[in-house]
């Protein structure tokens, strides 16, 4: 293994070892049960985001793009709203949580499909219309977002926006094997394309001339990743530029630029960042603030920072 993979494999023990057992009071039986399944669920959250990203960036052909910035997390907000509104908050409440989850995870997949398909392949390379596109797409759907959003009631509107960012309190174990049930064999697949992947990013030309169908690659790793994403989503919620920070990191640590070697990077970072995140803010700062807040800070940077350099592929 290589050093850094192992360094990283490190740090992602010493992680979850600290998240598992500080500040511990109380019955051990009930606190390593109730912190095991947060420590799963942040895994699960970081292994499938993580992923999704290299794999959208790979077939954008640019590392400043994420599903999130395309507009996926707007696309939750979206579908949850339209029920809420068609639903009211007695009927929305009165969903199952396992109904909810495949709702959730079905709706973001198939509009994922939509919109990221018409803007990868309606751009044709074009990366500045693709970036462009992608942000009118997500300002469409905000904006009908909120227009849905004036039209129901303050105490809807406020659960609404409880469940515009990613949580981590409180996790469902049924929905936490829904969401390794419908994700694992994504990943699976992903760390099967890795080689495919590496073709893909030489280009559409170079791709063909080697033996590899672009379209049906692309198609393939777009199906991977909206089911990475809309899973994640589902279980915890919206992410943010979490993927932008984690593959900015990976980056700068991967000894190169092969997927067999950037797939396992981006993943192990994304997990430490999520455990460790979690950890000093709850235990270390004592602060009741939601990690995807500072992930959304820090991710604002982090986008200003590669758009500002001079080399961007």
């Amino acid at each position: 293994m290589d050093r850094r993979l192992a360094l990283l494999c490190g740090l992602l023990l010493l992680s979850c070892l600290a998240f598992m057992t500080l500040g511990a009071v109380g019955s051990w039986e009930f606190l390593l049960q109730f912190r095991l399944r947060r420590l799963a669920a942040l895994l699960l959250v970081g292994l499938c985001l993580s992923t999704a990203t290299v794999l959208f960036q790979t077939i954008a052909g640019n590392r400043i793009l994420t599903p999130s910035l395309i507009g996926f997390d707007a696309l939750y907000v979206l579908v949850l709203t339209a029920m809420v509104h068609m639903l009211g908050l007695a009927g929305f409440a009165a969903i199952p949580a396992p109904a909810m989850f495949a709702i959730n995870l079905a709706a973001m997949t198939g509009l994922g499909m939509v919109l990221f398909g018409v803007l990868l392949f309606g751009a044709r390379g074009d990366m500045i219309k693709l970036v462009l596109t992608g942000i009118v797409a997500g300002i469409l759907i905000r904006s009908l977002t909120e227009f849905l959003q004036r039209m129901i009631d303050p105490n809807e509107f406020q659960l609404i926006q409880a469940a515009s960012f990613a949580r981590f309190t409180h996790v469902d174990s049924g929905l936490l094997a829904l969401t390794a049930t419908a994700s694992l064999p994504a990943l699976v697949l992903a760390w099967r394309m890795r080689f495919r992947l590496d073709v893909l990013a030489l280009g559409t030309e170079l791709a063909t001339g080697l033996g590899e169908n672009p379209q049906r690659g692309r198609k393939q790793a777009l199906a991977l990743i909206c089911v990475l994403v809309a899973s994640a989503t589902a279980l915890a919620g919206p992410s943010g530029l979490f993927g932008l920070i984690v593959t900015a990191l990976a980056y700068l640590v991967a000894t190169g630029t092969r997927h067999a070697v950037m797939l396992p990077t981006a993943a192990l970072v994304g997990c430490i960042v999520l455990v460790a995140g979690q950890t000093v803010m709850e235990r270390v700062l004592d602060l009741s603030t939601p990690l995807p807040v500072v992930v959304e800070l820090l991710g604002g940077l982090v986008f200003l920072f590669l758009v500002l350099q001079r080399h961007i592929r």
